[in-house]
């Protein structure tokens, strides 16, 4: 009898193992849907459809791209959340998703305990902008200006909460000075009154400020990594006047929570070669982004870091979504 039981649980086991490489070297079958918290034509947005277009011809699938923006990102982690944990729902998360329990006192989801992450598929530094005509020709300028006179300044972002608010929120903080956020609803609005004039400053994401730098009407005063950017080899860093800055927008893959390992691994593996490809990279470097390609892990870590990183800033300056 016992012999008999051996024989059953190890032709059990191969059976499991068969089923799940199965599963894994099938995948997908079907449409993949990839949800995106932001309207169409953002950075986000223009990521995630490079990559699907890209994956769609590898797995011979189509992969839907779904934007449904609202409450930085929350309606469409709920979406997501609320997805069977099969792969054929995804989401492209950006830098807040992780500081959203900040400034969303009441998510309708556990922002590490609901997700998989899956990959972290790339960054870009935020940029301080001026108009091309404006006075202040160096960072220096803008910090002498400011405490000069505290609270004549302003700065535009993309809304409450994204990086770039919190990039201005931390070089507000670092270099002790006095400058008022303004929220619009995406960057390009703050651009616009960047060139308005309504506005003297601006904090965009690479995506966002490319076109306007390469067509000349604004004018980069630093980028918000610690180091310089490749695609602004002459534009220094905040880091360089204001020692120990350092941030930046990061775009990462996740799943609804419970997805199997293997099934992780493949889509991990596949966005990642997505992400090696010339057109993506060329793609990717055109909007002033890196891309970067992490294992899960890795990508878990990083949400986590930004958690513990930002929640005594966010909760320092007060800042709560509308």
């Amino acid at each position: 009898m016992s012999r008999w039981f051996g024989v059953a649980a190890a032709i059990a086991a191969m059976l499991v193992t068969a089923g799940g490489a199965s599963a894994q070297s099938i995948y997908p079958t079907k449409a993949v849907h990839l949800l995106v918290p932001y309207a169409a034509g953002g950075a986000v947005d223009v990521l995630a459809r490079t990559l699907g277009d890209v994956v769609s011809k590898q797995w011979g699938q189509s992969v839907i791209v779904e934007n449904r923006p609202g409450a930085g990102g929350v309606v469409a982690s709920q979406a997501l959340v609320a997805s069977a944990p099969d792969g054929y729902t995804l989401m492209v998360v950006a830098s807040g998703h992780p500081t959203n329990p900040f400034l969303y006192p009441k998510l309708p989801y556990d922002t590490f305990k609901d997700f998989t992450p899956v990959t972290l598929l790339a960054s870009s530094p935020n940029i301080l902008l001026v108009r091309a005509d404006s006075p202040y020709k160096t960072l220096a300028d803008v910090i002498a200006a400011a405490k000069a006179k505290p609270g004549s300044l302003s700065f535009g972002h993309a809304g409450i909460g994204t990086s770039q608010h919190l990039a201005g929120t931390l070089f507000k903080s670092m270099a002790k000075v006095d400058i008022e956020p303004i929220p619009y609803k995406g960057g390009a609005l703050a651009i616009n009154d960047l060139l308005g004039g309504q506005i003297p400053l601006s904090f965009n994401n690479g995506p966002e400020a490319v076109g306007q730098l390469q067509a000349g009407t604004v004018r980069a005063l630093a980028v918000t990594t610690a180091t310089r950017a490749s695609f602004l080899p002459d534009v220094p860093s905040i880091a360089e006047t204001v020692p120990g800055y350092d941030t930046e927008v990061w775009w990462g893959l996740l799943g609804p929570r419970g997805m199997a390992s293997d099934l992780v691994e493949k889509i991990s593996h596949d966005f990642v070669a997505a992400l090696n490809t010339d057109d993506v990279k060329q793609r990717l470097a055109k909007l002033g982004a890196t891309p970067i390609g992490s294992t899960p892990q890795v990508f878990d870590a990083k949400i986590h870091a930004d958690y513990d990183k930002w929640g005594p800033i966010i909760q320092a300056a007060g800042i709560k979504a509308d």
